[in-house]
């Protein structure tokens, strides 16, 4: 049997582990970015704290989450934003296809929410649509390239608003690609420059973020600044 045979091992491995329904909802818990207890995932994923912490050594091995020791606690969160960017998009293919889309997605995490650590949802969508028609985006160079740049102007206009873009770029991972949204199934900004755009609407409280849900709350103050920086009306 040559390596070919085994190229799909490792795909079927991550797969299986989070094919489990209480591992699932453990995942799509840690969505929102946020570390939990084994305790915590426990209820979420409605097991005896035994078995989950069988689960979670099933997704540490499959290096799906990992773990930090803090005194007597240990928490779990995400190995990072590529698993976050993978369970979103097996939210998109649970919904399946349909002619026309109609959303299911409770409204208020529709309305925005976090994917990871950026901005997603109708908010998420919409701030990726403008700034592309803004010409503050640039796509790749191939048809099947996802990733984004931003123009000169792009970054003097971030940069403007509180966005550090040299620090963003130097930052080890995708600097900005186009990210599908489960509830939208359009694009937001993912990466880096994703990250940097929610870091900034949550300091400057362009939105809340809910205490115990992947929930953003857009402010008066929000809809004001998105409307004066961007020309974005929502």
């Amino acid at each position: 049997m040559n390596a070919e045979d085994h190229a799909d091992a490792p795909v079927a491995g991550i797969a299986a582990a989070i094919g489990d329904s209480a591992r699932a909802r453990m995942l799509y818990c840690l969505m929102d970015g946020h570390a939990r207890t084994s305790t915590e995932l426990a209820a979420v994923a409605d097991v005896t704290p035994s078995t989950a912490s069988i689960h979670l050594g099933r997704l540490r091995t499959a290096r799906l989450v990992r773990v930090l020791a803090q005194g007597k606690h240990r928490f779990y969160s995400l190995e990072g934003p590529d698993v976050a960017r993978a369970l979103e998009g097996l939210s998109v293919l649970a919904g399946g296809n349909r002619d026309r889309f109609v959303p299911s997605t409770p409204s208020r995490l529709r309305a925005a929410r976090t994917c990871y650590d950026h901005l997603a949802g109708t908010v998420g969508v919409s701030l990726h649509d403008r700034l592309k028609a803004l010409g503050w985006l640039s796509e790749g160079s191939t048809e099947s390239d996802n990733a984004y740049d931003l123009t000169p102007q792009g970054e003097k206009a971030l940069a403007a608003v509180g966005i550090d873009v040299e620090a963003t770029r130097m930052l080890r991972r995708r600097f900005a690609f186009a990210c599908l949204d489960w509830s939208e199934r359009r694009c937001h900004v993912g990466g880096a420059l994703g990250a940097a755009l929610l870091k900034l609407v949550l300091k400057r409280r362009w939105v809340v973020q809910d205490l115990d849900s992947r929930a953003l709350t857009l402010t008066a103050l929000g809809r004001r600044e998105m409307r004066t920086r961007f020309g974005l009306r929502i």
